[in-house]
């Protein structure tokens, strides 16, 4: 079955910078576009990025652009999130996901906390 499983959350200051990696099992990897959600509390999930399934094309929510970057490695089934540059409203469980036939997939999601 499908597995997502996200790493990489933690404590982190102001301006700092953190990746995110997320491991994944249970389908064809290389065939699917990937993305990362996250959801603050008390606010509902929002996307946060979306790579194809190559790698060749990427787009980011607003909030995040210039900032955050996506990527993957089909040969290892991952796919990372860049963070930088990040901000107390970065506070967030972030989450893996898998769009596919009609179903979503979610991983349990990593918590990062941005604070001084």
């Amino acid at each position: 079955q499908v597995q997502l499983v996200e790493s990489g959350g933690g404590l982190v200051q102001p301006g700092g910078s953190l990746r995110l990696s997320c491991l994944a099992s249970g389908f064809a990897f290389s065939y699917n576009v990937m993305s990362w959600y996250r959801q603050a509390p008390g606010k509902e999930r929002e996307l946060v990025a979306s790579i194809s399934s190559i790698g060749t094309s990427t787009n980011y929510a607003d909030s995040v652009k210039d900032r955050f970057t996506i990527s993957r490695d089909n040969a290892k089934n991952m796919v990372y999130l860049q963070m930088n540059s990040l901000k107390p409203e970065d506070t967030a469980v972030y989450y893996c996901n898998l769009y596919r036939r009609d179903m979503d997939y979610w991983g349990k999601g990593t918590l990062v906390t941005v604070s001084s």
